[in-house]
């Protein structure tokens, strides 16, 4: 199937759905379902947006400038996934209780407003990777348009791009708790440490990167083009200072270079092999948490 021709399905997908509730983070996969959605089903289609401490602000504020750019109607609720001691404790499928109260929230919010989907931006490859929350979406009824129609993350940018959307080239931005080794607790006070490191090498012209945390140690992974300039460019040890003075004891830059899912390889994940596939269930059948 041609690229235009899944553009053309997905926009059939949404026809045949009537109305839509869009899972929207504000990433470059969630926005171009929002955008479709949209363009096809005009008020019938809404954008919610989950705020949590794994949310920095500056990605909410990026999420709710696209969506009105998009058009599309745009709401924001709180969750709570930290309270849950099954996630706060970080364990290998931390992501599944992340997203099963992100679907246990957004859920009844679509069956009182009569939206039969709650439809989510995972695409083709991320049924590769090791993903525990695409289950924990799935055995909610969710729907996954992009990786129903095999829509990869190169396809997602394409199709952006067709689409005149301005972030066609926006970089991948995984919650924070992405930043933490499996198994080390994680915290407010944690998150919004490393919240703030990525929020100061943004100020300072860095878009795609990821302050890992690792006990009292921030690990800098930046694209590796990119080292070079860095260690050129900044004053490291005005840097160090002001990473101390966020909380961290040591400062490193990752030499390797910025690897998305990076942490994943303690877990000898086979990639490749198959995570979980999607289907189209209601949002008003399935099994109960």
């Amino acid at each position: 199937m041609t690229i235009t021709a899944k553009l053309d399905r997905l926009r059939s997908l949404f026809q045949e759905m009537d109305r839509a509730l869009i899972a929207y983070s504000g990433g470059i996969d969630s926005t171009l379902v929002a955008k479709v959605a949209f363009d096809v089903l005009g008020d019938r289609a809404v954008a919610i947006t989950a705020e949590s401490p794994s949310l920095l602000p500056d990605d909410l504020l990026e999420a709710q400038a696209q969506a009105a750019a998009i058009g599309i109607a745009h709401e924001i609720v709180q969750t709570h996934e930290l309270n849950n001691p099954n996630y706060a404790a970080n364990p290998t499928n931390r992501c599944y209780f992340c997203k099963s109260e992100l679907h246990d929230t957004l859920k009844p919010i679509a069956i009182a407003r009569g939206y039969p989907y709650v439809v989510d931006g995972v695409n083709a490859d991320d049924l590769r990777d090791y993903r525990p929350g695409i289950q924990a979406a799935k055995e909610r009824g969710a729907r996954s348009p992009l990786a129903e129609l095999g829509i990869s993350k190169l396809e997602v940018r394409e199709l952006s791009k067709q689409l005149a959307l301005p972030w066609w080239d926006k970089p991948a931005q995984p919650c924070l708790s992405s930043r933490f080794p499996y198994g080390e607790t994680i915290t407010l006070e944690k998150l919004q440490r490393v919240g703030r490191a990525e929020r100061y090498l943004r100020q300072l012209g860095y878009r795609d990167l990821r302050v890992r945390s690792e006990g009292d140690t921030a690990r800098i992974e930046l694209p590796p083009a990119l080292i070079k300039d860095f260690v050129g460019a900044i004053d490291l040890p005005k840097l160090v200072q002001d990473f101390q003075e966020l909380g961290f004891l040591y400062v490193c830059l990752d030499l390797e270079g910025l690897v998305s899912g990076k942490l994943n390889r303690v877990l000898n994940w086979p990639r490749g092999a198959a995570s979980v596939a999607t289907s189209g269930v209601s949002a008003t059948a399935g099994p109960q948490r």
